[in-house]
């Protein structure tokens, strides 16, 4: 048996439709784009050099104009046709900062489509051997439930799979086992896993989601080193201080990076490495989950991995 190029699916429920207006030479300068977690996951694993996988759920006007979006743009897309609508969302970025202007939520995914759903994303799972479980904009769309079974049977098959979920997503997805967690600061207070955003309590609370048996938890921090607790122990990943366009997506970039190096069975240093750099990029371009996939590399050479004080 001969061993497979690496490759990774991205599971994507539900994609949204977004559009950012900028302003350019004083005149309104709108993009439209394919969005969501998992979307600008995938992109970035793409920007990475890696074959890369979308599975989701794609229904009414907003599904049919995403699936228009996602082609061509280096994402093989699995789409399961649903009647429920994907969402969108309308933000207006002329002053610098995002304000929403309007914000459709995404309708529910009905029982037959959650098991069709499922099945496909398991189906990629296993051929692709590294799969990422993004979250949902709202929470009525897909049950918790669904990621506990995807993560416990995909990792049961040797599929290694890493999630960036918050919440009630998170308990249930880490209850099956994954191999990477990701989750940022606000998600861990907002869980009351930490009593504080100090580094002694989050690291705390990383040791606590590694109890699974996770061998990679990753807790992003903003502007201040992300924790990486592995099973050498704690590191601190400290990235290049970069001007910073758009904050949104850092956290996703670095996800996938990580699942790209793993994927290729990069050490875990060089792993660490790669995702800061990935995350750093990110804040300083308009588009989330976009970069230059050299460019990466020549900044994760200056990321500096090391324990706390």
């Amino acid at each position: 048996m001969t061993d497979k190029s690496p490759s990774i699916v991205v599971f994507a429920p539900s994609p949204q439709l977004t559009v950012t207006v900028e302003e350019v030479n004083g005149a309104p300068d709108v993009h439209i784009h394919a969005g969501g977690q998992g979307v600008w996951q995938a992109r970035m694993v793409s920007v990475l050099g890696l074959p890369v996988t979308l599975c989701g759920a794609f229904g009414g006007e907003t599904g049919q104009v995403l699936r228009g979006l996602l082609s061509g743009v280096g994402i093989t897309v699995e789409a399961l046709e649903v009647a429920a609508r994907n969402g969108s969302y309308i933000h207006d970025r002329r002053e610098g900062e995002r304000e929403p202007l309007v914000e459709m939520a995404a309708d529910p995914l009905s029982r037959h489509d959650l098991d069709d759903l499922y099945a496909v994303a398991l189906r990629e799972g296993l051929a692709a051997g590294t799969a990422i479980l993004a979250g949902v904009a709202e929470k009525n769309v897909v049950p918790p439930s669904l990621y506990r079974r995807l993560v416990s049977d995909l990792t049961e098959m040797g599929c290694r799979v890493v999630v960036d979920l918050a919440g009630e997503y998170l308990e249930a997805a880490r209850e099956g086992g994954p191999s990477v967690i990701k989750v940022s600061h606000e998600e861990v207070l907002a869980a009351e896993l930490a009593e504080d955003d100090s580094e002694k309590a989050l690291v705390r609370a990383a040791e606590h989601l590694a109890e699974t048996g996770a061998e990679l938890v990753l807790v992003s921090r903003a502007e201040k080193p992300a924790i990486a607790r592995t099973a050498d122990g704690i590191r601190l990943i400290e990235v290049p201080s970069l001007h910073h366009v758009d904050t949104r997506g850092a956290g996703d970039s670095m996800t996938a990076a990580v699942a790209v190096a793993m994927a290729r069975g990069e050490d875990m240093e060089s792993t660490l490495r790669l995702g800061g750099a990935a995350g750093a990029l990110n804040i300083t371009r308009h588009g989330l989950g976009t970069g230059e996939g050299e460019t990466i590399r020549s900044i994760a050479e200056h990321v500096r991995l090391h324990s706390p004080d």
